[in-house]
């Protein structure tokens, strides 16, 4: 019989021990959050700046995740250019992966899934402010090693509407993943003008990609 684990449940150790996954601080292997990122005009700061006013008003109180979504990811992904052609943007996607002679799946939703035709781009999931990324970096983890295309690696982005943290996975054998900085509006200036600049940085590579 096939048991079933809620995504939402999963642990960092459930997926070191069922895939092998592995985390690396290698050198190299996630240059696209801090290298050739495209510069933001100054319509695109001010968006970003009024995001920041907007979600730091809001959180005088705690923000719902369905508010993180509204006022953050969404503003983010517009400007990202990801309502546009050639992207395809799907929301509460049913996403299943199987642990090979384990006898278990895990399954869950994608809160945002960013596509180019058929292949997966990033996946995003939003929390509400006060859940913590570390808990959500194990349930993302778990949607990345479903995607279907796994001979190209997979981004992903973690927020809290607060913060916000990228993911980079490569299925090899073992599969691998590397971690961004994290990113807080918190901090002083505006740590959303370099989310804004790696999630474009992430769609101009995949139309690099061979089709």
């Amino acid at each position: 019989m096939v048991k079933t684990l809620a995504a939402r449940n999963v642990r960092l150790y459930d997926l070191r021990a069922k895939f092998g996954l592995q985390r690396t601080e290698a050198e190299g292997i996630f240059p696209e959050w801090q290298e050739n990122l495209p510069e933001l005009t100054q319509t695109e700061q001010q968006a970003i700046d009024r995001l920041k006013t907007n979600y730091l008003y809001l959180l005088e109180y705690p923000v719902l995740e369905s508010i993180v979504k509204m006022v953050v990811l969404s503003p983010l992904l517009d400007q990202a250019g990801f309502y546009a052609p050639p992207f395809r943007v799907i929301g509460e996607l049913a996403v299943k992966v199987e642990a090979e002679d384990e006898g278990e799946v895990i399954q869950g939703e994608i809160d945002v899934l960013v596509l180019q035709e058929q292949f997966w781009m990033t996946v995003i999931e939003a929390k509400n402010s006060e859940f913590s990324l570390t808990k959500a970096m194990s349930q993302v983890l778990a949607y990345m090693l479903a995607n279907p295309h796994p001979e190209q690696p997979t981004f992903a982005a973690v927020t809290n509407g607060t913060e916000f943290l990228f993911i980079k996975l490569i299925r090899g054998k073992p599969p691998q993943y590397s971690l961004s900085s994290t990113f807080s509006l918190l901090n002083q200036g505006n740590d959303y003008y370099k989310v804004l600049q790696i999630l474009k940085r992430f769609g101009e590579l995949l139309q690099q990609e061979p089709s």
